[in-house]
């Protein structure tokens, strides 16, 4: 077992700042560091990661040293630890392919998105560098609805021996075709779509459960989420919001003993509001109907930066993908990893997926 877990970021977003951050912050606090979701998993910390590679388009962040570029502009989100020293490793000029929609091209005036000039690395000199650098983990941040960039990361894992964390809802661990793909290569993937440390989707899968647990009759919901980063800004391309409003409403869907009817369920990202930044605000609303048939509702407002959220989650996915590798396991985790993800191979409640999660980080589980 090697003492650190050599990492590729796929997408030098406001994600990726926070999990570098995140990991300087761990390692310079050490104990001391605050919100650290299971400080140990399987005998790895977070700032056991290190940052090997990175594969952005944005010409602010090519070329740059990784320390630096996660602090470029269009990125947008809390600066938590300033502090992150010089990693030696250049990010480097990955393709566009379907990573940057026609939405993000219309928006270059305002500067949301500069392309880099520097010619993209080909499918071949990606893998190289994947091999050369000894990554044993790639973690994908790139902007939702690339499917065909998602796809062609994966591919370049799959040649290179790397497990995947997929962080977005573009289905690559839940979809059969991709897990077998990696189980033939040999190497764990792990997805999709990271549900955030406290977000609006835990939250509203909790009071949910809760409606189940109390016996209340659930008749309708909904979540709206707003905020101001160029993940929303992206999403306004409603044609690349397919497989998010899936991934958030299956997430709440199978919290419930019976799943709602399609027309009586809304969930997804609703509007882009600059001035927000990195704050996502989502609205939560359930209208159910107490002992005798009485109407009653619970509204509830979460206000969380985005990043950090899922930085979090991107922590513990990334020390249960090298557990995963190291004991020589390989395609989907089954539900071992549901606990992280909206939309995972299979889903269980959040009590269960966790007691897997930690069962299978200590040995006592087998994926």
């Amino acid at each position: 077992m090697s003492p650190t877990i050599r990492t590729a970021i796929v997408g030098l977003g406001n994600c990726a700042s926070s999990l570098v951050q995140g990991v300087a912050y761990c390692r310079a606090l050490g104990d001391a560091a605050i919100g650290v979701p299971f400080p140990v998993l399987g005998g790895f910390r977070p700032q056991d990661v290190e940052i090997v590679a990175a594969f952005e388009v944005d010409a602010r962040k090519v070329g740059l040293d990784i320390s630096e570029a996660i602090f470029q502009a269009p990125n947008c989100t809390a600066i938590f630890h300033r502090e992150v020293p010089p990693a030696g490793v250049t990010v480097q000029r990955g393709p566009d392919l379907d990573g940057v929609s026609a939405f993000m091209r219309n928006q270059m005036a305002s500067r949301s998105f500069v392309p880099s000039d520097e010619p993209a690395l080909s499918r071949q000199e990606i893998v190289r560098t994947l091999k050369e650098r000894e990554v044993e983990v790639m973690i994908n941040f790139l902007p939702v609805g690339s499917q065909e960039a998602v796809e062609f990361y994966a591919s370049c894992a799959i040649e290179a021996g790397c497990a995947l964390v997929n962080g977005i809802p573009v289905l690559i661990a839940s979809d059969p075709k991709w897990s077998a793909k990696f189980r033939a290569a040999g190497v764990p993937v792990l997805g999709d779509d990271f549900k955030a440390q406290m977000g609006a989707t835990i939250v509203h899968r909790t009071l949910s459960h809760l409606f189940d647990m109390r016996g209340v009759h659930m008749d309708r919901t909904y979540q709206l989420n707003v905020g101001g980063n160029t993940d929303f800004l992206n999403m306004m391309d409603h044609d690349r919001l397919l497989t998010k409003r899936l991934s958030k409403t299956e997430a709440v869907q199978t919290a419930m003993v019976n799943r709602l009817e399609d027309q009586q369920i809304r969930i997804g990202p609703s509007d882009y509001v600059p001035w927000l930044n990195d704050n996502k605000i989502a609205y939560v609303r359930l209208e159910g109907r107490l002992f005798g048939g009485v109407p009653m509702e619970i509204e509830a407002r979460v206000s969380v930066e985005d990043s950090p959220n899922a930085a979090a989650m991107a922590l513990i996915a990334i020390r249960l993908a090298k557990i995963a590798k190291d004991r020589g396991l390989s395609g989907d985790l089954g539900s071992i990893a549901s606990f992280l993800f909206k939309h995972p191979p299979v889903q269980v409640d959040d009590e269960i997926g966790l007691a897997r999660m930690l069962a299978f980080a200590e040995g006592r589980e087998e994926a």
